[in-house]
């Protein structure tokens, strides 16, 4: 595997920041050294944030901010700008996004792999109010096939301040519900 560089972009009080770690920890636990970080001006609930994650099979040197990454975990469409993420993103890259959103309207990204999941939905399917950042971690391992479900499961279920086990089902079932579409439209 070569080195994974994620980005995640979401609001404050989406809990982006504990879902970057929660992957962080997934990573850990299937045998591989992850690096996290997060960067956020006021910390305000609905302002704009982004969190980082590196992933390796070694030791992870290399203390830079992450400016290509390989993946990109959007979870507020609203915040999501096509030309943006292909200014970013390395070529080849992944996006995973919570939307409702249909899969047309993101055509122009065509040459990337996408992975599309409506997180409220699938939150309030497992029994969660309003919270979606264990949906996200869930579909990330499906879309990405870096991960086997389990260490993502018990990852979500050590680091879930509140309510672990809807927590775990909800990361459960988005890793079953994730819809992924690979560059050039076929579907996954």
């Amino acid at each position: 595997m070569l080195m994974i560089e994620i980005s995640f972009s979401g609001r404050g009080g989406q809990g982006v920041v504990l879902a970057s770690q929660m992957l962080g920890l997934a990573f850990f636990k299937a045998g591989k050294y992850p690096q996290c970080y997060s960067v956020f001006g006021g910390e305000r609930r609905g302002a704009p944030l982004a969190s980082f994650l590196r992933v390796d099979d070694r030791k992870i040197l290399l203390k830079c901010e992450i400016k290509n990454p390989s993946d990109f975990i959007c979870f507020d469409d609203s915040l999501f700008d096509p030309a943006t993420v292909r200014s970013m993103l390395k070529p080849g890259g992944s996006i995973l996004i919570n939307t409702r959103r249909s899969r047309e309207a993101l055509g122009e990204l065509s040459d990337y792999k996408l992975g599309f999941l409506d997180g409220m939905a699938v939150a309030r399917q497992a029994g969660l109010d309003r919270f979606f950042n264990t949906v996200m971690v869930g579909a990330y391992g499906a879309f990405s096939g870096y991960l086997p479900k389990e260490p993502i499961l018990e990852a979500v279920r050590e680091m879930t301040p509140a309510d672990p086990e809807n927590n775990v089902k909800a990361a459960s079932l988005a890793f079953d519900q994730v819809q992924i579409i690979e560059p050039g439209g076929a579907h996954g």
